[in-house]
């Protein structure tokens, strides 16, 4: 879960030394966990409310707490976006059916420190399109954090997703961004995904932020549902997501929502 990028908080230091990277380390891992924990129940039948519960009490059973629950109103423990769902699905009585393409958001509060992490899954066999988008998506993602590190900008985050995206045919939604965390949820500084090289503001060892790219097969406008959650592409195009979040070291950064069993690309 993500604000747009024109609200969120100020976080005047977003810096960070020793313990905060270890805290951070820990709740990072409990949500890669949840997400590892939650893969095999991800199949055709299954409603998503179901994957919400389990993936709440998985969390509760671990110590933590699931930050979406109650965000601003936002009435369930995780977001799950299928097939043209950009992000913010709300959990509920749809069942998923073969083909289908979902993302799961989990965020975790673990000792006050957040981990927020998404990936996607198959549902069943899926189609070329959506495993080529999977796969984009995800190696948008990695070729971001790839420049992560002191005095890059953030925009060649920006610039590495924008670029791998468009030269495969896809477009890059514009309306949310990644953003900073730690203590808090959401906080500066806003992390864009498309951009210029060398533009925006500089990456400063200490810092904590998610990187969490929405790539569309279509156009990249999308719309709000009604419920005020729901975005959706304009175009009713697929999307697809992934996010990690990561703290700046002194020559690049360190992931802190790694998946434990190796499960972030799901299997075709």
């Amino acid at each position: 879960m993500r604000k747009s990028r024109s609200a969120r908080a100020a976080a005047p230091d977003n810096s960070h030394g020793t313990q905060d990277f270890a805290a951070m380390r820990r709740a990072g891992r409990l949500a890669a966990e949840v997400l590892d924990y939650i893969g095999p129940f991800v199949r055709p039948g299954v409603a998503t409310d179901e994957l919400d519960r389990l993936c709440d009490e998985y969390t509760r059973r671990h110590g933590a707490t699931s930050a979406p629950l109650g965000y601003m109103g936002y009435p369930k423990a995780t977001c799950i976006s299928v097939n043209d769902v950009v992000c913010h699905g709300i959990p509920g009585e749809r069942r998923l059916v073969g083909g289908d393409c979902a993302n799961i958001d989990v965020t975790v509060i673990l000792d006050g420190w957040y981990g927020d992490s998404n990936r996607m899954y198959y549902v069943g066999e899926v189609g070329a399109e959506a495993r080529r988008l999977t796969n984009v998506t995800y190696a948008c993602l990695m070729a971001a954090i790839d420049v992560v590190r002191p005095g890059a900008t953030f925009g060649d985050i920006g610039h590495a997703i924008q670029r791998m995206a468009e030269a495969e045919g896809f477009s890059v939604v514009r309306n949310f961004a990644g953003h900073g965390l730690g203590r808090v949820f959401h906080c500066d500084p806003v992390v864009l995904h498309y951009g210029r090289p060398g533009q925006g503001d500089v990456i400063r060892k200490g810092m904590f932020f998610t990187i969490e790219p929405m790539i569309n097969a279509g156009r990249h406008g999308v719309r709000v549902l009604d419920d005020g959650w729901t975005a959706v592409t304009r175009d009713r195009s697929l999307s697809a997501q992934f996010e990690h979040t990561l703290g700046v070291t002194d020559d690049g950064c360190e992931i802190f929502t790694l998946s434990p069993g190796d499960c972030m690309l799901p299997s075709a």
